[in-house]
């Protein structure tokens, strides 16, 4: 079986955030509990909030057998689909069986619907990293963007995230994505930073729509804010992985990855990406003055290398 037949597997692919990534979808397309305005998928035509077994799990394995069978490389397994993977009643299986087969970390990308699930938060413990997205700080701005399943509550979604990053283990990367003109005004920001004090995680990435979303008026919000958003928040402006001239006053490439781990900590492929963007010519000798240099810390999780000052 090449890997254009596969029915459950696609990639590997680049990811901005987690390197080489083997892609894993175990739900039919726009299978989903939200409807986002951003979505690049389109308008979500499959609504639902029932968690079903859309495929048998020996099947979805099977087709990663083959995947291994062909020493194909990659960084990381993401379990993402087209629609929301937590819909996946295998989930936790499929999980299960995965790590029984590779030591390569196993990470979910998911709207964090219903982590107030105590079997989906079991699931999804499972994993190395979870992604959820937080796009909202408000039932208003909930049924706004996101266009949820009717029932489905704001206060609900956020608590069971809040509960679920105080007893995971593994790493918990958040997303918000912000759009002009809902979410992205000095309020908001304001309420998003009370609402993360609440959540224990270890990323934070403020997203905008970058690709064409499901509705026109789902604009993205421009450089100056996102960097204002992104420091406001301490988190890592999408625009820092790919948009070029990014700290371009700073025209050193070594100086200018220390600005901003000292703001926000960055993985390998992160600074990978970021150098790239400033047409870096050498970017292995920048990872060896990393490694060598005595304020910065380096941590390994799974092969992931995580770079901060100390």
């Amino acid at each position: 079986m090449s890997m254009k037949d596969m029915k459950y597997i696609y990639g590997p692919v680049p990811s901005r955030r987690l390197g080489i990534s083997l892609g894993i979808s175990p739900i039919p397309k726009k299978t989903c509990n939200y409807s986002c305005i951003y979505c690049q998928l389109g308008r979500t035509d499959q609504m639902t909030n029932t968690r079903s077994m859309f495929f048998p799990v020996g099947d979805i394995i099977s087709e990663f057998d083959e995947v291994l069978k062909e020493h194909v490389s990659f960084d990381v397994i993401t379990i993402v689909g087209e629609g929301e993977p937590t819909l996946y009643l295998g989930l936790g299986t499929l999980i299960e069986e995965i790590q029984k087969r590779t030591d390569k970390p196993v990470a979910v990308i998911t709207n964090g619907a219903l982590l107030s699930d105590e079997k989906v938060q079991s699931e999804l413990s499972r994993a190395d990293i979870i992604l959820p997205t937080m796009d909202a700080c408000s039932e208003d701005l909930f049924k706004r963007i996101n266009r949820p399943h009717k029932s489905l509550v704001f206060a609900d979604v956020l608590g069971g995230l809040q509960e679920f990053s105080k007893t995971y283990q593994g790493q918990l990367w958040l997303e918000i994505m912000l759009v002009e003109g809902f979410n992205d005004d000095e309020q908001s920001l304001v309420n998003y930073s009370k609402m993360l004090g609440e959540i224990r995680y270890d990323k934070l990435y403020v997203n905008t729509p970058v690709r064409p979303p499901a509705e026109v008026f789902a604009k993205a919000v421009d450089h100056e804010k996102m960097d204002h958003a992104a420091t406001f928040l301490s988190g890592i402006s999408i625009d820092l992985l790919v948009s070029k001239g990014f700290h371009s006053e700073i025209k050193g490439d070594y100086p200018a990855v220390l600005s901003i781990i000292k703001r926000h900590p960055m993985n390998q492929f992160e600074i990978e990406g970021f150098l790239k963007s400033r047409e870096c010519k050498n970017c292995s000798k920048i990872f060896e003055e990393l490694s060598c240099d005595d304020q910065v810390l380096s941590i390994n999780y799974k092969g992931l290398f995580t770079y901060r000052l100390k």
